[in-house]
């Protein structure tokens, strides 16, 4: 080119999606997809990728990916899709030719969260879930009228909103009694409208006479009649009133919880199934008596035993019985019923102190573990000559009482304090939960909940800081610190009321030489972001602020972030379910990151590093 003055690169800093085209850099590009950036300056096309299953049928429609590592090894734990069933099943890959599951199936499971706790796993089941027009919120009108038709009997009424995407769950129940003769015809009347104006019919449900299953009695076509007369028998009732509310709002940003019914899990690691953490108290009864000759403070006690699991969770006491004591005989127990969990270990005999004036409530008084009297397995009926002072009684056992026999399932495991934190569950999407120190499966249903501050949105992640428990929502950020007491004690302070980030869009970095987390990159609306206990400005993305601006907050949900240390890069699974790479060999910070988007003939659901610098994507089949 004629007279043309060429200007040399000398490096390549990767992919420019911002401003328009004429702001460009010269050593940035519009399009450089599937490249690897080699040392400070050179690039090439990246690496293929290849199966890492080494068996006879590979896992496929894999939907999340979660580092695991055991006592042993550096393993995987995997979510699949079903493809004949649609239920969702997570494996365990110990390595390219071992793999153990399903350890957990569970229908309409389209995503979990995990945390590893000394070489178990525990898993949280969960699904994003799109907002639904609400039920109607009042009831309908039902009267006894002259008439024929409607059989004699105690009939219970409610109503639901019909939408384009699906039916509301009921109304309050309405009951009216229809008497043999002259009046077995019934009115209805206010009958709910949706206020919304979403409602595009209502379908009214009724019990048959005596009964309490709600089944279909008409649909209204249209959002605006009042009234309805009901001339029909019981014979003539349609199909059961829906429990599931599936009239989504679907311009609505999708709200990651955990699964209806559902709880939390725990994996010993070893390829047996998973089970559901924590468990029941002892239940039916024991036989109390004195022993051999011994002592005990002479009067009345309250005995149980608290159940020990292999996990070493404690139950709740049960078994629970009065005796009264003799200050010089022992105490023997007998008929001590097992427990049906066959993780149970050990069991454990507690007693109240002497109860003067004993009113009869045998969860009234405090209860406390008995020195040496465990009876060592899950077998034996016995526990006999147990002589012990109530000054002997100093390890408090009541405080079982409140823990959670079934922990519900949520959207969010995390850690702090060596606490397992769980967060967003079905019915309290801003509620986390959070348990004793060093036992992950007993959190009190009374003081060992936070609720952070309400605003429609549902907590996605917790991370612990620089000793900060910082809980994250979509766009709110706030911190808790440990003040000795119970975490319900704990104060919210807000950090940051319009960033925050989804279920899996956190990646640390640990300080070097150390295990502490020296800061994180977040994934927010906003971009790409360092977080040092603020989000640092400008946001690592920031020459790719349109590309990650374009895409679609209703699909942040998918987003998946993991950093690569030894290979100085983080890999990030976009909305879209491209992949965006960014490598920070020239340093991390929003000028000197380089960006690279990848793409191949799967979408990416799911990303993982194993083995310190394998990269492991997940993929739906091909």
């Amino acid at each position: 080119m004629r007279d043309h003055t060429p200007t040399p690169i000398t490096n390549f800093n990767g992919w420019w999606k911002r401003g328009s085209e004429d702001e460009v850099p010269s050593d940035h590009f519009t399009d450089c997809d599937n490249i690897k950036f080699i040392a400070t300056s050179s690039f090439g096309s990246r690496d293929g990728i290849g199966l890492s299953q080494d068996v006879l049928v590979p896992l496929e429609n894999i939907k999340r990916i979660y580092n695991y590592a055991t006592q042993s090894a550096n393993t995987l734990i995997i979510l699949v899709k079903n493809t004949v069933t649609g239920f969702g099943e997570i494996f365990h890959i110990v390595d390219s030719t071992t793999v153990f599951g399903p350890l957990l199936t569970i229908d309409g499971m389209t995503d979990f969260a995990f945390q590893p706790y000394a070489g178990r796993g525990y898993i949280s089941p969960f699904a994003p879930q799109q907002a639904t027009t609400p039920a109607p919120n009042i009831g309908l009108i039902a009267t006894a009228v002259a008439g024929a038709g409607v059989n004699a009997g105690l009939h219970q009424y409610a109503s639901t909103f019909v939408t384009p995407t699906g039916e509301t769950t009921a109304s309050p129940l309405r009951s009216v009694l229809v008497v043999a003769g002259p009046n077995q015809q019934v009115d209805l009347s206010v009958i709910p409208v949706d206020p919304s104006g979403v409602a595009t019919a209502r379908n009214i449900y009724r019990t048959i006479a005596a009964g309490t299953q709600l089944k279909l009695l008409t649909t209204i076509a249209d959002n605006t009649t009042t009234v309805f007369t009901d001339n029909t028998a019981d014979g003539a009732l349609g199909a059961n009133v829906p429990t599931l509310n599936t009239a989504i709002i679907t311009s609505s940003l999708g709200i990651d919880r955990g699964l209806q019914g559902q709880f939390l899990y725990v994996y010993n690691g070893d390829g047996t199934a998973a089970r559901k953490a924590a468990g029941a108290a002892l239940a039916g009864t024991m036989t109390v008596g004195n022993g051999a000759a011994g002592h005990t403070d002479a009067g009345v006690h309250i005995f149980g035993f608290v159940s020990e699991t292999d996990t070493g969770y404690l139950s709740p006491p049960g078994l629970l019985t009065s005796f009264t004591t003799s200050a010089t005989l022992s105490v023997s127990f007998t008929s001590v019923d097992v427990s049906p969990d066959s993780h149970v270990v050990k069991r454990h005999l507690v007693a109240s102190l002497r109860i003067t004036g004993f009113n009869g409530d045998l969860e009234g008084y405090d209860l406390f573990f008995v020195p040496n009297a465990t009876i060592n397995n899950n077998t034996d009926l016995f526990l006999n000559d147990i002589s012990f002072y109530d000054a002997d009684l100093l390890s408090d056992a009541s405080h079982l009482f409140d823990n959670y026999s079934e922990i519900p399932a949520g959207a969010t495991l995390g850690l702090y304090h060596n606490r397992l934190c769980i967060g967003a569950t079905y019915t309290d999407i801003s509620l986390v939960l959070v348990s004793q120190v060093g036992e992950p499966e007993a959190i009190n249903q009374i003081d060992g909940l936070i609720v952070v501050t309400l605003d429609g949105n549902p907590v996605t992640n917790t991370q612990e800081m620089r000793d900060v428990l910082y809980i994250f929502k979509r766009s709110r950020t706030v911190s808790y610190v440990d003040n000795g007491d119970s975490p319900s004690s704990w104060s919210e302070t807000v950090v940051d009321n319009a960033l925050g980030t989804p279920v899996h869009g956190i990646a640390t970095v640990l300080d070097s030489g150390s295990n502490s987390v020296d800061f994180l990159i977040v994934c927010t609306y906003a971009g790409v972001t360092i977080f040092n206990g603020r989000y640092q400005i400008p946001e690592l993305s920031w020459k790719i602020e349109k590309a990650w601006r374009d895409q679609a907050r209703t699909s942040f949900s998918n987003i998946q972030i993991v950093n690569a240390p030894i290979q100085h890069e983080i890999y990030i699974v976009s909305p879209d379910k491209s992949l965006l790479v960014g490598n920070y060999s020239n340093g991390m910070d929003s000028k000197k990151i380089r960006w690279t988007p990848w793409s191949c003939i799967a979408l990416f659901n799911t990303v993982a590093i194993v083995n310190i610098d394998q990269i492991i994507f997940g993929s739906d089949r091909v």
